[in-house]
């Protein structure tokens, strides 16, 4: 009985020494790991005291040759020159208070996310960990102009790390976020026409960023002129304190869009691709210095860039993994890129074979394809229609919102580009249904000096899309009010009554999220039988990928009692 005793005592011993071992020895060499960590930040002084405000008010900032100012379709222009340290100062000098603001809103939503103040913790030591060697595969003139902007940001988080260090890693916030998230990509479109697809035979290149970080997130838009005293002078699309490219083109027309793809999760960081993007818009003048460029920098999530190019008339994509880069160019006259890779490089890729099978991204693209040849001959006008585009295939009303759609109603901004004419249009609020402002580039860097006005050219602005803004809008704003007030009480397991969800599924019936919605408020409210008609209606919609009807299916076989009878 003794020894029988020992062996249990001996048993129970190991099952816990060794989970505990491997515990501490795991704990031991992520702290080994976190402690070597370095962002290589910058060492040289940033004397802000030098750089004074000749002008200053709620909608003009000047500072040297350098200004911000508000124009009157709610977007910041900013046109900065000089050195990497000269540009990042002065750029936080002017919108030091938008940075700030910026980065109040996206903490605000990681605490809305994650209400607990010591997981928060830990995500960033975690975030810490996995971007420990990331600078290293930043250029120096990058990691300069981060740091002289730092200069001008908030002390309020630096618990989180140093001002420098905070910023490095929000460029890097696009990358980490769609490997994080298993089916839930970014869902940005983009497509290039030209030749007889064209309205004047150019090239017209159209993108939506989906980006949604919160509408306070994407409140400041703003359009970046760089000049900087390498490479070509440059405009970007993004939000106060982003250095790096989502959206540009430069002064040889050369255009930079990026759409996410999927790949597998890395175990550290590279290059963010919007610095990737970046270094391609400062030094690339056609689509062969672009794709060298993209061959020099690693790395660490998939992705596609759509790459304009006046010098060559076409447009193609790069498309990156952390393992191999492949260029994708077609002989037609469109050119279309959603979420899945094409090349020929990647056609047995798994990750890429299971994002077209699983994914919108196919359908968006069949979507697209569809629009731009009922188009004809694409003019910017059209190329904003397109982007507008809220149906499904053969224009089947898919629910406002789908991601399915080209327009989800969820896009940072939408930007069309002219690469041959240097012009872009720009949308503004809400989202790409506001009008579209053009920007001639010849007039942005071929004047001197602060710009004390504005430079859109108010003769070519795209108007609103004024049917969505009467019909469709107000609807769409109380179904998503509606849908959080649903969650919250779902969560909560309070009642809401059946007037109120009956309201809430006549504001979008087509779309398959509001049944699966009052399908989850039946169930918390004890009605099985009424969920489980709700999911099923949910199933006769437009669903955008395989996992989430499967997570339907897998709802109504656990609670359909007629069906757990039968079997």
């Amino acid at each position: 009985m003794r020894k029988t005793l020992k062996i249990i005592a001996l048993c129970v011993g190991l099952a816990v020494a060794v989970p505990l071992a491997a515990v501490v020895l795991l704990s031991a060499g992520a702290y080994a790991l976190y402690a070597t960590r370095d962002f290589k930040q910058p060492t040289f002084e940033v004397d802000l005291s030098a750089l004074t405000l000749a002008a200053e008010s709620d909608s003009l900032r000047i500072c040297g040759d350098n200004s911000l100012l508000l124009d009157r379709h709610g977007l910041w222009e900013a046109r900065i020159s000089g050195s990497a340290a000269e540009r990042g100062a002065v750029l936080g000098v002017m919108a030091g208070d938008l940075i700030r603001y910026q980065e109040d809103v996206f903490v605000g939503q990681i605490h809305e996310l994650i209400p607990s103040e010591r997981y928060v913790g830990f995500l960033h030591k975690v975030v810490m960990l996995f971007n420990r060697r990331m600078a290293y595969h930043i250029p120096e003139e990058l990691r300069d102009e981060i740091y002289a902007l730092s200069s001008s940001c908030s002390d309020r988080y630096d618990d989180y790390g140093t001002p420098y260090v905070r910023q490095l890693n929000y460029h890097a916030a696009h990358d980490i976020g769609h490997t994080m998230q298993e089916y839930m990509l970014v869902g940005c479109s983009s497509f290039a026409v030209r030749g007889e697809a064209s309205a004047d035979g150019g090239l017209v290149i159209g993108r939506n960023f989906d980006f949604y970080a919160g509408d306070d997130f994407a409140r400041n838009k703003l359009v970046l002129f760089m000049r900087p005293d390498n490479g070509y002078a440059f405009a970007s699309v993004a939000w106060p304190g982003m250095m790096g490219v989502v959206s540009g083109m430069n002064e040889k027309g050369l255009t930079v869009t990026i759409n996410a793809a999927k790949g597998k999760i890395p175990l550290s960081a590279a290059m963010p691709v919007s610095l990737l993007a970046r270094m391609i818009l400062q030094y690339a003048g056609n689509i062969g210095e672009a794709l060298q460029i993209a061959e020099s920098h690693r790395m660490f999530i998939s992705e596609s860039l759509l790459i304009g190019s006046a010098v060559d008339g076409e447009a193609a994509i790069i498309e990156k993994s952390p393992e191999r880069t492949e260029l994708f160019r077609t002989a037609e006259n469109r050119l279309v890129c959603t979420n899945h890779f094409q090349s020929a490089g990647f056609a047995d890729d798994p990750y890429n074979v299971r994002n077209i099978a699983e994914s919108d991204s196919p359908y968006r693209y069949r979507r697209l394809t569809e629009l731009l040849e009922s188009e004809e001959k694409l003019t910017v006008e059209g190329c904003a229609r397109v982007l507008r585009d809220r149906f499904g295939k053969g224009g089947a009303d898919i629910g406002l919102g789908n991601e399915k759609s080209i327009n989800q109603f969820m896009a940072h901004h939408s930007v069309i580009f002219q690469p041959e004419r240097l012009k872009m249009w720009v949308s503004t609020s809400p989202w790409q249904s506001g009008e579209f402002v053009c920007y001639d580039l010849h007039e942005v860097f071929g004047s001197e000096g602060a710009a004390a006005a504005s430079f859109v050219r108010e003769e070519e602005t795209v108007a609103a899309d004024s049917l969505f803004l009467a019909r469709d809008y107000d609807r769409l704003m109380a179904f998503r009010e509606q849908s959080a007030v649903i969650r919250n009480a779902v969560a909560a397991r309070e009642r809401v009554t059946d007037d109120y969800i009956d309201n809430f599924a006549s504001l979008n019936p087509e779309y398959f999220g509001t049944w699966d919605l009052c399908g989850d408020r039946a169930l918390s409210a004890g009605d099985r039988i009424r969920a489980v008609q709700f999911w099923r209606k949910a199933l006769s919609k437009e669903i955008p990928r395989l996992p989430e009807r499967a997570e339907i299916e897998k709802k109504i076989k656990k609670y359909d009692t007629k069906q757990r009878t039968a079997l």
